[in-house]
Formats: C-alpha cells, sequence, structure tokens
C-alpha cells in the first residue's frame, strides 16, 4: 500500500510539473512598471505542424493610464518589438485593434485604456524546431505624465500536437477588433480630393462614402506622410444617413518632398462594431472647400427641411423678442426717451421720426446680410454676432455706448452735421430723421450678440443656404425688430397721447443713463474674455476718464477735446498690449541650448538661472506645457531674458545621461522641469503640469 502511494503521489507530481510547464510555454511573466503591464501569450499549447503562431502582446493599465496605436496622434509612440534574437521567426507580423480617441488640452492622441491584446502574426521557418522567444519591447504609457518603459520578454512555444491555449480566446477578442483589409460592408469611398488653403500650408482632406444600409456613428483614422497632421474629422450624413460626408483638418504641406498626388493614404474607416481599412491616392485642387448640399447634422437636417415661409415667420417673431432681450437695453433706453419727447406733438413728426429708425434697422440688417454673404463666398466661417469677436469693436462700442450715458446725464449734447440731421427736422439733437435713422442702426448693432426664441432657426437656417436665403432671412429678422417702431408710425396717438417734456423727463434721462452704464460694464465683460482681466480694468479707468474730462469740461476748456481724443486713442490701443503674443514655434524653438549637466554648475556660479525642461516629441503633457504656458506671455519673456539659460533635454530617444539625472530626483517620467540659480544651486523641482506663475516663481526664487 505504501508503494502505490508512492506511485500514486509521483504521478500527480509529474501531472502538475507538465500543467506548469504547459502554462509556462503560454505566457511570459509580466513586466513593466506598476502603472502598466506587459507580457508575451500564446493562442496554442505547442507548434504543431503549422507554418504560422498567433501570438499576442498583451497589456494591462491602471485607470486613467494608455499606450498607443500605430499612429498615435499628436504625441506617442507606438509599442516597439525587436525581433532579431530569434532564429526561428522568419516574418513577424503586428496587428492594431480598433483604437480610441483622447483628447487632452486640445490635443488629441490615438490608443488604449485599461487592456489592449496585439495580435502577433509569426512565420515560422521550422515547425520541427521548438520556438523560443527572447524579445526586447519598448513603449510608452502615459497619464497625465508619460513614461517609457523597455522589457526584456521570454517565450517558449514547444514542439507537438497544437492545442488551443487559455489566452486563445482573448487574442480572439483583440483579433476581431482588427479592421478588415477594405470594405466588406458595402461601404464605398466615392471620392477623395485634398483642398489646399491659401497659405499653402493647411488644407482639408473631404472624403465621400456611401453604404447599402444607414451609417450610426462613423468615425475616421488617416495616416499619410509623416510630414502631414491630420486632425479630428467633421462627419456629416445625408438625410436617410446612407452617405457620409467627412472633412479631415490637416496642415504641413509645406513640408512635403513629394507631391502629394503620388503618396497614399491609410484610411481607416469605423461604425460601432465595423471598421475596415484602405489604401487610396487624392485629387488636389486649390479652390475653396465647397458646400455640400445633402449633407447636414440631424439639427441641421430639421432645419433644412422647413418651407422658406415658416422660416421667415420664425425670424419676425425672433426680431421682435430681441426688443426684450438685455443686449438692446441701451436702444430701448433711446427709444423710451423718444416715445416721451413726442408728447404733445405732430403725428406727422411722430410718424416720420419712427419711419426712420425702422429704415436704420432694416438697412443694418441688409448691411449684414451682406456681409455674410461675402465673407461665405470668401470661405471664411461666418456667425450670427462674429463681430463680437473682434476686441476693438468691443471698446469701440463700449465708448459709444458710454457717450450716449454722458449725453443723456446732460454732460454734453451731440451734434449731428447738418446734412444729416436736416434730412427731415432741422434738430441740434439727435431728433432729426438722422438720428432716429441711426438709432436703429445701433439697436441691430447690439442685438447681435443675443439669442432669443426663433432666432436661433431662421439664422442657422439662412447661413446653411445661399445668398437670396440669407437675404431674405435677415430682411424679416429686421421686420421683425423693427415692429414697434412701425406700431407707432401706423399709430402716432400712442406717442403724443403721453404728457408733455418737463421735470419728470429729465429723471427719466438720468435713470436710462444708468442702464447705458450697465450696458458698457456688460461688454466689458465680453472683452474680459479675450484681453484678460488687467486689460479690463485698464479700459474702465479710461472710460472713467472720459466721464470726468466732460463732466468737468467748463473748467477744462480747450484741454477737453485733446484729452478726449487720447483717452479714446488709448483705450482703442490697449489690445495690442494686452493680447499674449502668438509665438512662432520656430522663434521659439531658438530659445534652447542643449542639456549639458556640468554647463549648469557654471552659469549658476556666474549667477545665471538655469531653466532645465526634460521633454520628448511623444509627450503630450510636455507639448501642452509648452504650447499653452512657455511659449506664452511673461513666461516667454523671462526665459528670453539676459541671464537665464533656457536648457532642453531631448528624451525622444533614449539618453542614459537624461535617464540618471531624472534618477537624481528619484523621478522615472516625463514631463520634468526644474530650474538653478544662485539661490537654487541643487535646483528648484516644478509640477508636471505648468503654470506661468509656477515658472515666474521658480525664476525669481533661483535668483535670489
Amino acid at each position: 500500500m505504501p508503494q502505490i502511494a508512492r506511485y500514486i503521489i509521483t504521478f500527480i507530481f509529474f501531472l502538475l510539473l507538465t500543467c506548469a510547464q504547459n502554462a509556462g510555454a503560454q505566457t511570459s511573466p509580466w513586466a513593466g512598471i506598476d502603472k502598466t503591464q506587459v507580457r508575451l501569450i500564446s493562442s496554442v499549447s505547442a507548434l504543431g505542424d503549422q507554418k504560422t503562431i498567433t501570438l499576442g502582446l498583451h497589456f494591462k493599465m491602471q485607470k486613467n493610464w494608455k499606450v498607443y496605436w500605430r499612429s498615435p496622434g499628436d504625441a506617442g509612440y507606438p509599442p516597439e518589438i525587436d525581433w532579431k534574437d530569434n532564429p526561428n521567426i522568419a516574418h513577424a507580423d503586428i496587428r492594431w485593434p480598433l483604437p480610441e480617441r483622447f483628447v487632452v488640452l486640445g490635443l488629441e492622441t490615438v490608443g488604449y485604456k485599461d487592456e489592449v491584446v496585439y495580435p502577433l502574426h509569426l512565420t515560422l521557418k521550422s515547425s520541427q524546431n521548438p520556438l523560443d522567444i527572447n524579445t526586447h519591447v519598448r513603449f510608452l504609457t502615459c497619464a497625465d505624465i508619460c513614461i517609457p518603459v523597455e522589457v526584456d520578454l521570454a517565450l517558449s512555444v514547444p514542439t507537438g500536437p497544437a492545442q488551443a491555449s487559455e489566452h486563445a480566446r482573448l487574442i480572439n477578442k483583440f483579433e476581431s477588433q482588427v479592421p478588415t483589409k477594405n470594405s466588406t460592408f458595402g461601404v464605398n469611398l466615392s471620392s477623395a480630393v485634398l483642398y489646399t488653403h491659401e497659405n499653402g500650408k493647411e488644407g482639408t482632406l473631404r472624403l465621400k462614402l456611401s453604404s447599402p444600409t444607414s451609417f450610426k456613428a462613423p468615425d475616421l483614422l488617416v495616416e499619410g506622410p509623416v510630414e502631414l497632421a491630420f486632425f479630428k474629422p467633421i462627419i456629416k450624413l445625408s438625410e436617410d444617413h446612407q452617405q457620409a460626408l467627412i472633412d479631415v483638418p490637416l496642415d504641413g504641406l509645406q513640408f512635403l518632398e513629394k507631391p502629394i498626388t503620388d503618396q497614399n493614404f491609410t484610411l481607416t474607416f469605423s461604425d460601432q462594431q465595423t471598421a475596415f481599412e484602405l489604401i487610396s491616392k487624392v485629387k488636389t485642387t486649390q479652390t475653396s472647400v465647397p458646400v455640400e448640399t445633402g449633407f447636414f447634422s440631424a439639427a441641421q437636417e430639421t432645419i433644412a427641411a422647413l418651407p422658406l415661409f415658416v422660416v421667415l415667420a420664425m425670424a419676425v417673431l425672433g426680431g421682435l423678442i430681441l426688443n426684450l432681450m438685455p443686449c438692446v437695453l441701451p436702444v430701448l433706453s433711446l427709444k423710451v426717451l423718444g416715445l416721451v419727447s413726442h408728447g404733445g406733438g405732430n403725428p406727422m413728426t411722430v410718424r416720420l421720426s419712427f419711419l426712420a429708425s425702422s429704415a436704420g434697422i432694416i438697412f443694418s440688417f441688409w448691411v449684414l446680410a451682406g456681409a455674410l454673404i461675402a465673407l461665405k463666398i470668401s470661405g471664411a466661417s461666418i456667425g450670427w454676432g462674429i463681430q463680437f469677436q473682434q476686441p476693438l469693436f468691443l471698446i469701440t462700442l463700449s465708448l459709444i455706448v458710454i457717450l450716449f450715458a454722458c449725453n443723456m446725464w446732460g454732460l454734453f449734447e451731440i451734434h449731428l452735421p447738418s446734412w444729416l440731421s436736416d434730412v427731415g427736422e432741422r434738430s441740434s439733437h439727435v431728433h432729426g430723421l438722422g438720428g432716429h435713422f441711426l438709432t436703429g442702426a445701433f439697436a441691430t448693432l447690439l442685438a447681435t450678440p443675443c439669442s432669443a426664441p426663433f432666432l436661433g432657426t431662421a439664422v442657422g437656417f439662412a447661413l446653411s443656404q445661399g445668398p437670396l436665403e440669407i437675404l431674405l432671412v435677415f430682411s424679416a429678422l429686421g421686420i421683425g425688430l423693427a415692429l414697434p417702431y412701425l406700431l407707432i408710425a401706423t399709430f402716432p396717438r400712442l406717442a403724443t397721447m403721453l404728457p408733455k417734456s418737463g421735470q419728470w423727463m429729465i429723471t427719466l434721462r438720468k435713470t436710462l443713463g444708468l442702464a447705458l452704464l450697465l450696458t458698457s460694464m456688460w461688454l466689458l465683460s465680453v472683452l474680459w474674455a479675450q484681453v484678460g482681466l488687467n486689460a479690463v480694468l485698464v479700459l474702465a479707468t479710461l472710460m472713467s476718464g472720459i466721464i470726468c474730462v466732460l463732466a468737468f469740461k467748463t473748467r477744462l476748456k480747450s484741454l477737453t477735446a485733446p484729452l478726449m481724443l487720447a483717452l479714446f486713442v488709448a483705450a482703442l490701443a490697449v489690445p495690442s498690449f494686452a493680447q499674449k503674443e502668438d509665438i512662432d514655434q520656430t522663434q521659439a524653438e531658438k530659445l534652447w541650448v542643449p542639456f549639458d549637466l556640468p554647463t549648469i554648475t557654471k552659469q549658476v556660479e556666474k549667477g545665471n538661472v538655469v531653466f532645465v525642461d526634460v521633454t520628448a516629441e511623444w509627450c503630450i503633457t510636455c507639448q501642452v506645457n509648452k504650447n499653452l504656458v512657455l511659449y506664452q506671455g511673461d513666461a516667454f519673456k523671462t526665459l528670453s531674458q539676459p541671464g537665464v539659460i533656457a536648457m532642453k533635454a531631448d528624451w525622444t530617444n533614449p539618453d542614459e545621461t537624461i535617464a540618471s539625472y531624472l534618477a537624481s530626483f528619484k523621478r522615472y517620467a516625463i514631463p520634468f522641469n526644474a530650474v538653478y540659480g544662485p539661490a537654487a544651486p541643487n535646483g528648484i523641482v516644478l509640477p508636471e503640469l505648468l503654470s506661468e506663475e509656477d515658472v515666474l516663481e521658480a525664476i525669481s526664487k533661483a535668483r535670489g
């Protein structure tokens, strides 16, 4: 009995050992860092008589960490495998499952989170010899920081009958996510045209695809010449969702060494569970990207389907409701004042004045329509209220509103040119027909940043159509905004029945002046987002100065006009000083000197400050730091000053010196920035995500 027990134990041990060997043959040990681990796995337990075998490069990542696709986007690099020391491998091919997009502060990358298996298709020289793999893998893993990792992986697959391993299902899962070669789903690429922009640097690649079934949520990844950068596509679907119009913005055309028509583009198209790739050449043209009918987003489809008369009715109603919006508050003040000033007046004068205001409104909408038509024909971006994106326009409008407020308070009178005020009735105030016409134009100008019910639908329809539709819709908007004027022009007794002017009107004028002051403050708040708080405070001070000069004009006498002119010029000059300059990338790169550790000590001994930036082309956070902080405003100016040395440690490729430098700070990932100076000879380490305040404060401390 004891002898039998020994045999049984020996047999069980043999089985366990065999299973352990088989398990070992199917996978390599995990390697990497705690954030991201990688291993090799096999789909079979033995080679059998196969000439090919499928392995998997298996990654597991902690939350928010990722690895990259073959074309990583604005930063990053894909996994690389060195197969050199594997004599039984004739050829190795890595497959790429469909990735997802990641956007960080406007920079887009493409890759995988959580878990991914890159299928590896190996062609063997002989299935009679075991496959003993010893390979070196280099990959990049990123979250808020990026860490380049290099590991050695070993895997043995013995000879013998081939059976599916425990990892076969996992490999097959990701193999099924690899886009097929060419479309097997009936999707057809009907055209591919590259429209180059006038600057010769940028362009738009336009693709048209059709499908026998409806597209659901299509996406496209474009790969082409290495000189080009491709951005996220803009996709529009036809009404039946069986056609897709895809515009892919790109830049870098000026760097191409070969004609674009001689080069291939790889297009990876996906739509939910469907994915395929195809290789195509493109046609080129230097014309503007045409507006295609029949391709609209869901919202645009609904608007475009509306009958024109319905849209015009919406435009009239939207224009009418604009009268109640806060943007029109200053003009509402002038309306009220103009209305009460007609108390006890001549009905014919009332009718003419309100007709003049209506004409000013409608004429201004025609001017807006003409400007938008011209911009659309030229290929520029158009929209409702686009002038409010211009700081000079906002400042000018604020100054005009302040002047109106001062006029309401009685600080000065507005005297229009005689040719303008004599159009109707002669008046030294704003009550001539010319003044009423300008009041209507001013109402239109201030109404454009506002939105109201029905307005967005009408404007959206107009801007998606041709010149005639734009003109008709904007005319309807003008009629809607002018309706209160037209009502009083039709029934002038609504104004003449009001009490005659008196002390009550002076109080009303002062109250309405305060309303205008509030409007000016609102305009400055809009400007804040464009030029910053400091610039807005300067503008507020200058506008306060305008009010003070007008209030004390009797004492200042002849100095009033020069002071007003100086204040106006200073206000209009504020944006040129306040806005951050766009730094040319070529100019910015000249800022740096190569990293050299002994030089840091020498520069600090001379009393200089050294700013060290450890960066790499594949590090997306590094690019964000440069574009948003180091290449902007005061940070760039400070780094460009004499006595400040900007030193670049480029870790795009492996470099033991840089790796040792990082290790001296117990850092093994980038971005990494440190500042040295007389007061900080050992360096001040900055956060991974930089801010202008961090950089300036560290340089100041290092200087001592």
